[in-house]
């Protein structure tokens, strides 16, 4: 791979990974669309391994959270009394609603990164997809805050997260619909997307990096693969931001008519024979 593909799917990575409408979704229309066979093991685990950068900006952004977190998971096994505190209850949110997609992960790895790795998959996710934020947009109370998460809630929105293993669905939208459903408010979805999104993302970066290593040295190469992690951890700090500010006073509408538009595009590309689905 060169670098300056790298640095495209670096940016697409970052801007992508914690908006609602798909990274790897959207990867896989740029690798298409470059020429980048979509299908080989080396591409695929490339797609994951880049994935650590948005995931380290967005640890190095909640790092303050984060260590509250960890700090009160320590604390709570040793003393009761720590165990009624909210940071508590969040860290075992996180723990209890990243559980589904590492079972799900590990079960369907070889499914996940084969049939699945489909344009039509990517298309239809999208646009199907859309219709479930939609319906999470409108229909949610929206009455509830981070500090009433509940650690079925984090479950259930951890369940939803497995559905992200299709692209095009989308991890954070799967996510923040299951939370809107369960009565969060917009930012109290999107953080907690945040947070489920840290552990299983950084687990699955590091898996491919180990079991794929030979075919990312073969295919993409280390100083590319170096590039595109740099990159994504630049553009998604920049994302994050952006994000957390803008669902403060914006539904998810925008997001929405994206999806439908770029699905509809890759299925009249499909069906007119202009690109192929693998």
């Amino acid at each position: 791979m060169q670098i300056w593909e790298a640095i495209v799917l670096g940016i697409v990575e970052g801007v992508t990974e914690f908006l609602p409408v798909s990274s790897t979704g959207h990867l896989t229309i740029t690798e298409k669309l470059m020429g980048i066979p979509i299908d080989d093991k080396g591409v695929t685990a490339f797609t994951a391994v880049i994935q650590v950068g948005a995931i380290l900006a967005a640890v190095i952004y909640f790092r303050n959270d984060i260590i509250r977190f960890v700090k009160a998971l320590f604390q709570g096994l040793f003393k009761a009394e720590k165990r009624q505190g909210e940071d508590w209850r969040m860290a075992i949110n996180v723990i209890v609603g990243s559980i589904p997609i590492v079972i799900v992960g590990l079960l369907f790895k070889d499914y996940i990164e084969g049939v699945l790795r489909s344009m039509w998959f990517v298309a239809a996710g999208l646009v199907l997809w859309s219709l479930v934020m939609t319906l999470g947009d409108h229909l949610g109370k929206q009455r509830r805050g981070e500090a009433e998460v509940t650690w079925k809630d984090s479950l259930i929105i951890g369940l939803a997260q497995c559905i992200a293993v299709i692209p095009g669905v989308s991890r954070s939208g799967a996510t923040i619909s299951a939370s809107l459903f369960r009565g969060l408010d917009r930012v109290a979805a999107t953080r907690l997307s945040f947070f489920l999104g840290i552990p299983a993302l950084t687990a699955g970066g590091i898996l491919e990096a180990f079991t794929r290593s030979k075919e990312i040295s073969e295919t993409v190469g280390w100083t590319a693969t170096g590039v595109g992690v740099v990159i994504s951890f630049i553009v998604a700090y920049i994302s994050i931001a952006w994000l957390l500010r803008y669902v403060a006073g914006h539904t998810f509408a925008a997001f929405v008519y994206y999806r439908v538009a770029v699905g509809g595009i890759i299925i009249g590309l499909l069906w007119g024979g202009a690109i192929t689905a693998t």
